[in-house]
Formats: structure tokens, sequence, C-alpha cells
């Protein structure tokens, strides 16, 4: 089945669903046997149908990712206006570029290799150096559409980019940033030929640097390199993006900020603190007193929405509300997401399961409330030697990333019970 046949599919078993509960709550008494049955049943092709149709729209994005041509750029947000179009996104650097990753040095003419030098130099002084060496060490810039798609598979990988802020520079010197809250501050009624008083607004200051990431060796047999009608630029920017975005993740999730990122989950504004006995579990008013526990102003957006673990996500859709009304909620329109209270969710499994102590389940506005920064650009190594003897070629990527929660008032945190 298609999306919309799933997403047809799925309404009518909800609609089932619904009719069992009003048909009881008409007649005012409790489920028959054959009831509970068959909503059980119904339920769990609910859910498979679920599952199903996230598997449709993965593959969907996976295939839009793939039918991209070779060196088309794809859009991403940056803070640099150059006056002249940068050398790493000519057709001839990435050509080059491309020749040196199929055969390496020796198979570059002088113009190629006057090109990648002059690349590399240009990005070394607008990224004041990346610190993989110089052509002689196998380390080349990339050009400027393989970074965009790299920077795509980043964001489809990594859920945390997806709602955050996410800010790229052109270099990776600390940006600090004024932090100022105001939402306590009231004016006042000045009466007549009275003094005004002073509300100076009290200021702070953030800080987010830029880590170096590695994707570690991806290897890459002679034949792949070989093969020119096969997209290496593509198949590298998907195997060194997945493999950067998924670490990053989890920083920009848990991340101790000792070394790496500080996470958004790992020291929350806690907005609902579970009951004794609530070890790894969560009720309807739980989740109430967290939605509640943000601002109006953060509610309000139109940006707020949950985030948890796939397996927190099982035990939420099983609860009720008031009624025995699921408080999940299926989309019935293609394009719409599945809603929870009312609010969107992301799944992001780098979130803390329910267990003691766990900051289980955020909700916010996540734009507002973390900053990703990138320092757009990747290099390139070639290990030509190291893996000679297999008839491979190994390729690692450089990319530099830090994040850091911003507004502690835009996501809270629900947090299960010590014991």
């Amino acid at each position: 089945m298609n999306e919309r046949q799933i997403i047809e599919k799925r309404a009518n078993i909800w609609h089932q669903m619904q009719e069992i509960m009003e048909r009881a709550e008409r007649e005012d008494r409790i489920w028959s046997a054959e009831e509970r049955e068959q909503y059980d049943r119904l339920e769990a092709e609910l859910n498979e149908l679920t599952e199903a149709l996230e598997a449709v729209r993965r593959h969907a994005e996976t295939e839009r990712q793939l039918a991209t041509p070779a060196g088309e750029p794809i859009a991403v947000q940056t803070q640099r206006e150059l006056a002249r179009q940068p050398i790493t996104a000519t057709p001839q650097y990435r050509d080059a570029w491309l020749a040196w990753v199929r055969g390496g040095m020796a198979d570059l003419t002088s113009e190629q290799r006057d090109i990648l030098r002059r690349g590399y130099v240009e990005a070394s002084r607008e990224m004041r150096a990346l610190g993989v060496g110089t052509d002689a060490g196998g380390g080349y810039t990339v050009p400027t559409g393989f970074w965009s798609r790299l920077a795509e598979t980043l964001a489809y990988y990594a859920n945390m980019r997806q709602v955050a802020n996410v800010l790229v520079t052109s270099s990776g010197e600390t940006l600090h940033w004024p932090t100022v809250d105001e939402t306590a501050v009231e004016g006042a009624i000045l009466a007549e030929g009275s003094a005004m008083d002073e509300g100076d607004p009290t200021f702070g200051q953030r800080a987010i640097g830029a880590h170096m990431y590695t994707s570690k060796i991806v290897r890459v047999s002679a034949q792949l390199l070989q093969d020119t009608g096969i997209d290496l630029e593509g198949f590298l920017a998907r195997a060194l993006g997945e493999r950067i975005a998924r670490i990053q993740n989890r920083h920009f999730t848990v991340g101790t900020g000792s070394g790496q990122p500080l996470g958004i989950a790992t020291n929350p504004t806690i907005g609902r603190q579970a009951a004794s006995g609530q070890v790894d579990s969560v009720t309807w008013d739980d989740l109430i007193d967290l939605v509640h526990s943000v601002d109006p102003a953060y509610r309000a957006g139109g940006r707020a929405r949950f985030m948890l673990h796939d397996q927190t996500l099982a035990a939420v859709r099983k609860l009720k509300d008031g009624d025995g009304r699921p408080i999940w909620q299926p989309s019935g329109q293609a394009g719409v997401p599945d809603l929870l209270l009312g609010y969107p969710y992301t799944v992001n499994n780098y979130m803390p399961v329910m267990g003691a102590n766990a900051n289980s389940i955020l909700f916010g506005d996540f734009f507002a409330g973390y900053v990703i920064r990138d320092v757009q650009g990747v290099a390139l190594m070639r290990l030509t030697e190291r893996y000679a003897e297999y008839l491979q070629v190994g390729f690692l990527a450089f990319a530099r990333a830090d994040g850091v929660p911003d507004d502690p008032a835009a996501v809270k945190a629900f947090r299960n019970a010590a014991s």
C-alpha cells in the first residue's frame, strides 16, 4: 500500500475503535468481552499500520535523496555571503575532487592539482585551518555540492537538527550572545508628580564553540571507484553523513558538556516530577502538567512538540483520558503528523527510556530551547596505501559542530521517580 492507502485504512480502523467506545458510553455500560477483544485487535492493526506508514515515509525520503542529481546543490542556510563564487562551488573543482577520490593524486592533471590546492587554501583561510593537513597528507576540502548533500543527510538522521535552531558559520571561533529573561517583569502605574522607578533588565551570556567530529574510516572497493556510472559523491555523503549524524545527535540529546556538546536532556528544567513509584511509567495527568509547565507563549508559537524514545511512545500511546479515549491521535491526512494531546512529537532514540530519575519526555519549543552550530567546511581524507592489500581505499570526513541549551524556559522535562 502507498501512503494515502495506509492513511485511509488507519482512519477507518480508528473510526471503528471510536464507535466501540461511544456505543458503550451511550449505553452507560462497561465493555463486553467481545468488544474488548475487537478493540485490542483493531489497536494492534492500527499500530502495525502506523509502523508501515513510518517505513513508507522513510523510504520516500531516501528515494528523494537518491534521486538528487550528483552535484546538484541542496539549499543550506548559511550566514556567509561571498562577493564571488567560492572555487569549491565550481564544476571544475568538483570534477577535480571526484578525480582525486577515484584515482588519487596520480590521476590528476596539473590543472586539477592546482584547483584543489587553491580550494584548500581558500577554505583554510576562511575556516581557520581544518587541521587535517595539506594535499600531501591526503586531505582536501569537499565541494560545496557535496557539503550540501552531507548537511541534508545530517538533518535526516539527526532528530535534534529537525527541531533545533541550527546556525551555520564560516569559521569556528567561539560565539557569544546575550540572554535576558523578562517574563516576570511588569510595568507600573505612575501617579501624577511621582518619580518613575527604574527596571534595568538583567543580561547573561551564552557561548558555543566547535568540536571536531570524524566519520571514522569508510572503505570503498577499487571496483566501485572505477565504476564511473556510480554516484560516488552521493554514496560518500550518505555513508559519512550518517555516522557523523548519529554521534552528533547523541551529544545534542544527552551530551555531558565536557569535551562534547551539552545535551538538551542532560540537565533540563523539570516541568513535572513523577509521583513515588512511577519509575518506569507516566500518566495522562503527568503529560497535562508537563504541557502546562511551559509558558503559553512557547506553546502558542506553533513550534511546541514532545520528544521521547520510541519505547516511551509505545507506553504513552496506551494512555487514555478521563473518558477512556486514547490521548494519541493518528493522522487522517497525508503530510499531517500524528498528535499527542494535540501536539506533534519527535521520536529520538537517544532520549533516555523511562527509568529511575530519567528525564524521559521533553516538551516545548525546541527551536527556542536549543542551538546547534555548524562550521560550514568539511575535509575528506583519502587513505590510499592502508588497505591496498584488500584492493580498497579508505575515506574519512571531518566536520565541526557544537550544541548548547539556550532558553531553559522553552523546553521542560518529565522526570520519572527515583523509586
